[in-house]
């Protein structure tokens, strides 16, 4: 792979000659004439049908020619949002250098050495306009063991940043303000290879190097459209409540497909399980949908958080943005919240039944509640179909207050439930099943088809009375398994799940406007 992503580039280096003879001769021999609507090479104003494609059937896809000028018209109204200004550009250097020197600084007052480095979409020149967050790292030598570069981490950060915090992701650092900018001032080991990392954080830097190397100036204009792109249809992010697209993930994207465009035309036609190797060296076996090995090590999946659901979306909006090409894409959609009111003429109109337990949110970083409320609700939603209950669909939400919501189909089910035994044939388990059921109350066992079967009394019929009496018997996040345990849980149903609109009301209209 080398600058500005060869791949892309090389796939679309036909000359203009050899593709309008082409374009001509192909519609010439089928039409007699030329027709606007074959799909073939959107930069040129028309479209080549794939090689299998029929296109004498009324059957055949043909996805419509896209004007060249609705595309970059669009594009370059994304430009002028997501590129620094000069003077932005000048801001942040002064920034980044004023954080540098500091650092080196309080690096030089340690008994051990160790370097700076700025790392992250600022050091790279892939950063989006109004995107203030600069990365500095401190690299001391593998082998100080990991108190003491925690202890030696946090003083640096600490005198850099003496209006900061400390926070904690594998390891603690320090984070903090400087002229606008936010600042994460972090530790990590100066290993030889980003196979020998003894931290996540210690592979940041070989991404930086590989990064740099490999990206020009003009390929990281079309990082940063990317990068906006998936802000504005709402996969971008690797935090575990996102899910999404990290900046990094973008970075290699373009240099795989050359430019945004090529990404966008590359995704409309991805079938996951889908696979990228920059650097051909992968050595594991993925089971995600989107797999792009990473270049600096060959056993890691750049791509590994990104969930089904967002890879199906970014194709969605993909296809979306090349058929009719706006600029509202690049903005995140942000409905208006719903009202209390507004949320129980849903709950009407639907005629489903909405439940929601609610519990004050567990004192958490957002990659630690997230996946615990995931799981809770998930639990949930196993638990009310083992008992016959028909969920359409399942939310988290989170403030002060989280909810595990589920939308049901109905909220009672009958006294009874039919229980299927082993065919009568299979005569130990059938005798087995005969017996156990012959002399109870279940009416039956009786014959249907070649089994037995029972209908026989149902253990609960009220899905609000399963959440608030047996919701300590499905698999939960370990916080909210606590939650549960010491009963400091409500459950609200129909309507009344309509008060959490006061709190949730964004989130209540992303539900019940559940496009992509």
């Amino acid at each position: 792979m080398t600058t500005g992503g060869k791949r892309g580039a090389e796939a679309r280096t036909r000359t203009w000659d050899h593709l309008v003879n082409s374009e001509a001769l192909y519609q010439l021999s089928y039409f007699g004439r030329t027709h606007p609507s074959l799909p073939g090479n959107a930069k040129y104003g028309f479209r080549f049908a794939p090689p299998d494609t029929d296109i004498l059937s009324p059957a055949a896809e043909v996805r419509p020619a896209m004007t060249e000028g609705a595309f970059e018209a669009a594009v370059a109204a994304a430009r002028e949002r997501v590129d620094p200004s000069p003077g932005e550009r000048e801001r942040l250097r002064a920034v980044a250098s004023e954080v540098r020197e500091r650092a080196a600084a309080a690096v030089a007052d340690l008994p051990v050495e160790a370097d700076v480095m700025q790392v992250g979409s600022t050091a790279r020149g892939t950063w989006t306009s109004g995107d203030h967050d600069l990365d500095v790292f401190v690299r001391f030598d593998p082998a100080l063991d990991r108190e003491a570069l925690e202890r030696y981490g946090l003083a640096v950060g600490n005198a850099v940043l003496p209006d900061g915090h400390e926070e904690y992701a594998e390891h603690p650092y320090v984070k903090g303000v400087v002229d606008g900018f936010d600042v994460d001032l972090v530790p990590c080991y100066r290993v030889d290879a980003a196979t020998e990392i003894r931290s996540a954080v210690d592979r940041t830097p070989f991404h930086n190097d590989y990064v740099e190397a490999h990206l020009d100036a003009e390929a990281a204009g079309e990082v940063r459209l990317l990068k906006q792109f998936c802000k504005g249809v709402g996969v971008y992010g690797s935090d575990l409540r996102t899910r999404g697209f990290s900046g990094f993930l973008a970075e290699l994207l373009i240099l795989e497909y050359g430019d945004f465009r090529g990404v966008l035309e590359a995704a409309a036609d991805w079938h996951p399980p889908v696979r990228l190797d920059p650097e051909d060296h992968g050595t594991v076996t993925f089971d995600d949908p989107l797999v792009v090995v990473d270049p600096t090590d060959p056993e890691r999946n750049v791509a590994a958080v990104v969930e089904a659901e967002n890879v199906a979306r970014f194709q969605h909006h993909a296809r979306a943005f090349l058929a009719e090409p706006s600029p509202d894409a690049f903005t995140p959609r942000s409905p208006e919240p719903l009202s209390p009111t507004a949320v129980r003429e849903h709950v009407a109109r639907r005629e489903t039944t909405p439940l929601a337990v609610v519990f004050d949110t567990p004192d958490l970083v957002a990659d630690q509640l997230y996946p615990q409320l995931r799981r809770s609700v998930e639990g949930l939603v196993r638990g009310l179909e083992d008992r016959g209950f028909t969920v359409l669909r399942h939310a988290t939400f989170a403030d002060d207050r989280a909810v595990l919501f589920v939308d049901l189909a109905v909220a009672e089910l009958p006294a009874v439930e039919r229980h299927e035994g082993p065919p009568v044939h299979v005569a130990a388990h059938a005798s087995d099943f005969y017996d156990a059921y012959a002399d109870g109350d279940a009416y039956g066992p009786f014959v249907d088809g070649d089994r037995y079967v029972v209908e026989r009394e149902r253990e609960v019929t009220s899905a609000a009375a399963f959440a608030a009496e047996h919701l300590g018997d499905v698999a939960l996040g370990a916080h909210v398994e606590g939650v549960v345990e010491d009963g400091d849980y409500e459950v609200l149903t129909g309507e009344a799940v309509a008060s959490l609109a006061d709190a949730f009301g964004a989130a209540f209209a992303r539900y019940y406007d559940p496009r992509p």
